[in-house]
């Protein structure tokens, strides 16, 4: 099963939100930067999490998003579910029409029950929970986002993970 690459785009920037320490706002472009991904599609991807209620933005020069209470508790099938536009699972259309199977097709529904197991695998998964601090420490370096400069202690450990 593939996900789409704004849902890759939405997953990835959940979990950033996720690891940033408690209160630590953090802007589009450090999002942006921390997966990898131009800011206009992470822009896009923040605006839909808003909608979704999974962030909390706050405006301004010293602004920024944090995840919402719902979005420490969302899981990864019930993201998903929400973020994949397609109809269908199978391409039933070609550059000719569709598909002359495509009357009472018995794959489609094979496959939409696919999709739907997949999703079901996914939805004991909190995305808050997968972040990890091994993996986050580099990135936030990468940003210029220490854990420990709100407390001013070394090493401190990021909360949540």
């Amino acid at each position: 099963m593939k996900i789409n690459a704004f849902a890759d785009v939405s997953l990835r920037a959940l979990m950033v939100l996720a690891a940033a320490p408690d209160g630590q706002l953090l802007t589009t472009q450090n999002i942006a930067d921390s997966v990898g991904t131009p800011y206009n599609h992470v822009s896009k991807a923040m605006a839909r999490l808003r909608t979704m209620g999974l962030i909390d933005v706050e405006r301004g020069r010293t602004g920024g998003s944090r995840l919402s209470s719902a979005g420490r508790t969302a899981t990864v099938g019930q993201i998903l579910r929400e973020l994949d536009t397609r109809t269908d699972p199978a391409e039933c259309m070609s550059a000719t029409g569709n598909c002359p199977l495509i009357n009472e097709c018995r794959l489609r529904a094979a496959l939409a029950r696919a999709r739907e197991a997949f999703y079901r695998e996914l939805d004991p998964v909190v995305i808050a929970e997968l972040p990890g601090s091994r993996q986050m420490a580099p990135v936030f370096a990468m940003i210029g986002l220490r854990p420990d400069l709100d407390t001013g202690t070394e090493n401190t450990q990021l909360p949540g993970i």
